[in-house]
């Protein structure tokens, strides 16, 4: 992408996302990419690194472990590598081993169901193989700690197996002096120790004359002689040169190694890049997370349509502070390419204008944009801008030569492909010649094609939007009653600069006010007034509709409970029906089946017997009582709607029911086992067994 000026990513603040960026990246790879960002113009290379970071930003949303985890910088070691005669060491090996094995664990994460759902993090591996010999190679010759293992050559074994039976043969004859001089007093406090890699005596500086052998040195108070045996010196010349020995074959093996597993430098290098790459686009995700970024969809044409879009740095300062941020939304189109955004001052105009601009520069270098899912951005080649006082003491140009200069470069070079942002345009001049060259200059930009934002506070800026094709209004409210920005931008009207209204507020005197608005022209100062109450109006819409919509969302909330509510005593009532629906059908089913069974047995008795009026007289009486027991069951139940049994002894003047007949009386004579019972007006006798004592129901109730 091309800047005019060449200050104008840093005048949108990209090298403070470049920084923030930096912190979130581990490796030198990926740091170095976030300060060189490269601002992308071919819609491929921007979908696919907007595509990784978002996949990279679901990960990390979900929880989900991406093995990525080396961050060394080893690019010395690599480049060792690739150069003939060079030789690693074992520490250096260990980190070779480190990206290997990151690498594989990468390879082995992406089986082939993470494949298919992350096509877009998939290709930064999808050229390139893992080469399992790399790490085999390594691990044949060094331990976990970077040390040459002893199976690593039959010559190193056997100059090791050597060192072992010397160095034990020296610790025993060693042992033997230490023991026999301290029992003569020789020795100080700590006995023995080593200089010059030989293994010497601690002997007190008196008594050095009284021991044979070579003397090391002596402590920094002299009171004590380091001094090395004569009976040692063999045996620790031999040490010593098959400690030689051992260092030559072991510095042997690792030249050879490093010769072996040279041979895969190339693809080494391209392992580190890997990892480098991964931990760039962790870093793009988890910045995307600190402030809010979303993968909006990409149109490969100059476009830019905006849906609750954020300023990244002023949201994470908000956001520190516990404020909040005010979104914009607005779209440029190929009906609509100029934005001219009208207001007071310090009412955002500016931070709508950088926010465009800067989005757009995050976008087209693969970052992730606070913005709406549903925003639609599109792909510009050239990016001008013009904020605030330029002039420049070295050519001697006052504000509006330099403001005029930079529009004389817009002009010249502005095309479809181009956006462009001018703040205050036409300033630093005469009002009426200065507003006069800013419609000249606004037309002729509309006249190229090219997209951008403009923010003036001229009325003929204002009144020219409206009328020239590709040009329209903005406003940014502003809160009369509290003097106080609303940071919201309305597309479509011009708005006030609150001039009057912001000097009365203020308290400025009212004769100096009224003062000012006399040497204001009066159609100036009209249509200024119209524009403050039409915004004011808007604003007062703007808030009935709010309400409007939330009372509407509350009524269809209500309405869906009250829904639920029916649905679920439909629901219940239903379940009841069918409950009582299967009762009956269960007892009918279950008289049927005693019924068949029953009459099955008496076509065999009928069958069987000789007499064959006994059996017609069973069928009857089986028919004819099922009949009477049903009668009977309704009395039953008549009777226990109306009476409820109580138990107990039967007692002159209670009320009984008859087991048989299940009627209702009253007691009125006992004589023994039998009990007159008065039904009506008709005493009759009854068993004392056959009855039970009653109490009626309402009675019963009205005690309780």
């Amino acid at each position: 992408m091309k800047f005019f000026p060449a200050s104008a990513a840093i005048q949108l603040e990209f090298d403070k996302i470049q920084a923030l960026l930096a912190e979130y990246c581990r490796t030198v790879y990926a740091k170095d990419k976030a300060a060189n960002l490269r601002i992308h113009t071919r819609k491929e290379y921007i979908e696919t690194e907007l595509q990784q970071s978002n996949e990279y930003k679901l990960l990390l949303q979900h929880g989900q472990y991406f093995p990525n985890d080396f961050a060394a910088n080893i690019s010395k070691e690599l480049k060792l590598l690739s150069i003939p005669g060079a030789v690693l060491s074992g520490e250096q090996f260990l980190l070779v081993h480190k990206l290997a094995e990151n690498t594989a664990s990468i390879f082995r994460w992406f089986d082939h169901e993470r494949r298919l759902a992350y096509p877009a993090l998939t290709k930064v591996i999808e050229d390139t193989y893992y080469e399992k010999t790399i790490s085999e190679l390594i691990t044949d010759v060094l331990d976990e700690s970077g040390n040459v293992k002893d199976s690593a050559s039959e010559a190193l074994q056997e100059i090791r197996m050597r060192l072992y039976r010397k160095r034990n043969e020296l610790r025993r004859l060693f042992d033997r002096i230490v023991s026999k001089l301290n029992k003569q007093g020789y020795l100080a406090d700590i006995e023995e120790s080593f200089m010059n890699g030989r293994r010497v005596l601690a002997v007190f500086a008196e008594q050095k004359r009284m021991i044979k052998g070579v003397l090391h040195g002596e402590s920094d108070s002299r009171r004590t002689t380091f001094i090395e045996p004569e009976e040692t010196t063999e045996l620790n010349n031999e040490i010593f040169s098959l400690e030689n020995e051992e260092s030559r074959e072991v510095y042997r093996i690792l030249r050879q190694l490093t010769q072996q597993v040279g041979i895969y430098a190339t693809l080494l290098k391209t392992y580190f890049d890997i990892a480098g790459e991964f931990d760039f686009i962790q870093a793009k995700a988890k910045f995307a997370i600190a402030y809010g970024g979303n993968h909006p969809m990409l149109a490969d044409k100059a476009h830019v349509h905006l849906l609750q879009a954020y300023h990244p740095l002023l949201l994470l300062i908000n956001q520190k502070q516990q404020k909040p941020t005010i979104p914009v939304s607005l779209t440029l189109n190929d009906k609509n390419r100029i934005l001219v955004i009208s207001g007071p001052n310090a009412g955002g105009k500016t931070v709508t204008l950088k926010t465009v601009g800067l989005l757009q520069l995050m976008l087209q270098s693969g970052l992730l944009v606070p913005v709406h899912p549903d925003s639609e951005m599109g792909i510009f080649k050239q990016l001008m801008i013009h904020i605030g006082d330029t002039q420049s003491l070295e050519f001697e140009l006052s504000t509006y030569s330099s403001h005029l200069k930079n529009m004389k470069h817009f002009m010249e070079n502005a095309n479809g492909k181009t956006l462009f942002f001018i703040d205050e345009l036409g300033s630093g001049s005469d009002p009426n010649l200065g507003g006069a060259f800013a419609e000249v200059i606004m037309e002729e930009l509309a006249h190229k094609h090219s997209f951008g934002i403009v923010t003036t506070h001229y009325l003929n800026l204002k009144v020219m939007a409206n009328k020239v094709p590709g040009i329209i209004n903005g406003a940014m409210q502003f809160d009369e009653k509290n003097l106080l920005p609303m940071y919201k931008l309305i597309v479509g009207k011009p708005g006030s600069s609150y001039t009057f209204s912001i000097a009365e507020r203020i308290g400025l005197d009212k004769r100096l006010i009224d003062k000012a608005r006399k040497l204001v022209d009066d159609n100036h100062f009209t249509l200024d007034k119209l524009l403050n109450r039409t915004e004011q109006d808007l604003q007062k819409i703007d808030a009935d509709k709010k309400e409007l919509s939330r009372l509407l969302k509350e009524n269809e909330r209500l309405k869906k409970e009250m829904e639920q509510v029916m649905d679920k005593e439909r629901h219940r009532q239903e379940v009841e029906r069918l409950k009582h629906q299967n009762k009956i059908s269960e007892e009918k089913l279950a008289y049927l089946k005693d019924m068949e069974r029953r009459l099955k047995a008496m076509v065999i008795e009928w069958r069987k017997a000789e007499d064959k009026d006994k059996v017609v007289k069973m069928i009857h009486a089986l028919l004819f009582n099922q009949k009477e027991k049903i009668v009977s069951e309704k009395k039953e139940k008549k009777l226990a709607e109306k009476f409820i049994e109580v138990g107990g002894e039967v007692k002159i003047g209670d009320k009984v029911k008859m087991k048989k007949n299940r009627q209702v009386g009253v007691v009125k004579e006992m004589r023994g086992k039998k009990v007159i019972v008065q039904l009506g007006a008709i005493p009759i006798t009854v068993d004392i067994a056959d009855l039970v004592p009653v109490q009626e129901r309402q009675i019963e109730e009205n005690n309780t």
